[in-house]
């Protein structure tokens, strides 16, 4: 065998089963990698690639459907998709652990305007491996990982998070305390 080893993040992670800390000099990874390299094909079958995206801001967010974070920002992630599909903003909502049943009779009851993705259909959990929801991802136009945001803040933190992505836009939802998690009042 070859003295050095070159695996790929994703492999390495799933070796690890998410569970183990192995360090960088045990094998030859880059965990610094300029790029996300992902592929993801949306429950309407469209194939989303690193490539197809190239120029585009990506939003990923992941969730599932017993969520009631996600249920609650849902309208403000579709509200996002509208407002900022001209300025090249892709929506991809991927789903955590469920079966295609589950989440396509979810969506009949609550149906959704970002592009749907199971996570057993994308590399995208791999790269990021969610542990609490929603988790949200922004990946800039050069391919980059802008900011990502961990748990439910409403319309105002989605925003930012696309402003660190290179979308145009305003905080609107006024000042003060973020309205959106169901916690609130």
């Amino acid at each position: 065998m070859g003295s050095n080893l070159l695996v790929s993040r994703r492999k390495a992670l799933a070796a690890a089963g998410y569970c183990l800390a192995i360090p960088s000099s045990v094998f030859a990874i880059d965990f610094h990698e300029d790029v996300v390299k992902f592929k993801a094909k949306t429950l309407d079958g469209e194939v989303v690639t690193t490539d197809s995206v190239q120029g585009k801001v990506v939003l990923v967010q992941f969730w599932a459907t017993w969520c009631p974070y996600c249920r609650a920002d849902a309208p403000f992630v579709d509200k996002l998709v509208h407002e900022f599909q001209d300025q090249g903003l892709e929506v991809l909502a991927v789903d955590i652990g469920e079966s295609k049943k589950m989440v396509t009779k979810f969506l009949a009851q609550n149906p959704r305007d970002c592009k749907i993705v199971l996570m057993e259909d994308t590399n995208l959990a791999a790269w990021f491996s969610p542990h609490s929801f929603p988790h949200y991802v922004a990946i800039d136009r050069a391919g980059g990982v802008a900011g990502e945001q961990k748990g439910a803040g409403g319309e105002r933190p989605l925003r930012h998070l696309l402003r660190q992505a290179g979308i145009k836009t305003t905080d609107s939802g006024g000042g003060g305390e973020l309205q959106s998690s169901p916690r609130r009042g």
